[in-house]
């Protein structure tokens, strides 16, 4: 009796899948640590000026000059920060905490949104060629990481990274066709609507067409998470557990390479 030791196609294509989905994640959180390093750099570093007069005797003018120059530099502050913070109102930016929304029609695809405040727009919805059910399936074990990567350069090389259009898709190391970002449209609205009043927690909503012309119940999972910014290339989103035990049980991030 022989013993078949080759592997088959589909078996050699889902190891390829798996390692480069690793790869991804690798990427992501080695960003993302470099980052975390670098933010406690400098802490000893002298940043005071002295100043040598040209002649030993005192300026009476100096401490009014010295007044004035700490007042410019505060208000330029200021306004640096304010920009910044009208910018960032504009473009829909994402903080360090947002809240993450899993939807998707029993017989349709999954989609999932990010957003800063649950009555604000989504600052990043996509959907993904998965079927809700796989996914439901997936979340049975316990512990889903799901991977986007997209393409660097082109002609949307300015785009911010959740403003990509399309990925690839990876779920736990399996690829899972494509994910591509949708704008937010009435059933999408209807659902973030219907969950706003959740912070955190899964459940079901009626089907958006009665008589069987829709695709079935709504199934939803509504939970806040901690962004993590390696680099303008590299996110990361943590699920996070309201009683702090535990690691996350759903993980997602995002690489352009």
């Amino acid at each position: 009796m022989k013993t078949i030791m080759s592997r088959s196609p589909h078996e050699s294509s889902f190891s390829f899948s798996r390692r480069h989905f690793q790869r991804i994640i690798a990427k992501v959180e080695q960003a993302a640590g470099k980052r975390n390093a670098g933010d406690g750099d400098g802490d000893g570093d002298d940043d005071s000026i002295h100043l040598t007069p040209a002649s030993s005797k005192p300026d009476p003018n100096l401490p009014r000059r010295r007044a004035g120059a700490v007042a410019r530099i505060k208000s330029a502050f200021s306004h640096a920060v304010s920009i910044r913070a009208g910018r960032s109102g504009r473009n829909g930016g994402l903080g360090s905490r947002v809240i993450g929304t899993l939807f998707g029609p029993r017989r349709g695809h999954v989609r999932f949104a990010f957003q800063v405040d649950p009555r604000a727009g989504p600052a990043f919805l996509v959907e993904l060629a998965m079927p809700t059910t796989s996914l439901v399936k997936e979340m049975a074990s316990g512990l889903v990481r799901i991977a986007l990567e997209c393409e660097r350069g082109g002609v949307n090389s300015g785009l911010k990274l959740v403003e990509e259009l399309t990925w690839r898709a990876y779920c736990n190391g399996k690829k899972c066709g494509y994910a591509v970002r949708r704008e937010c449209g009435a059933t999408d609205w209807r659902v973030l609507r219907a969950v706003e009043p959740v912070s955190m927690g899964a459940g079901m909503l009626p089907p958006a067409k009665e008589g069987g012309e829709g695709e079935g119940e709504i199934m939803y999972m509504r939970a806040r998470f901690e962004r993590v910014v390696g680099s303008k290339d590299s996110e990361a989103f943590y699920m996070m557990n309201p009683d702090g035990n535990g690691g996350p049980e759903l993980s997602i991030y995002l690489l352009r390479a």
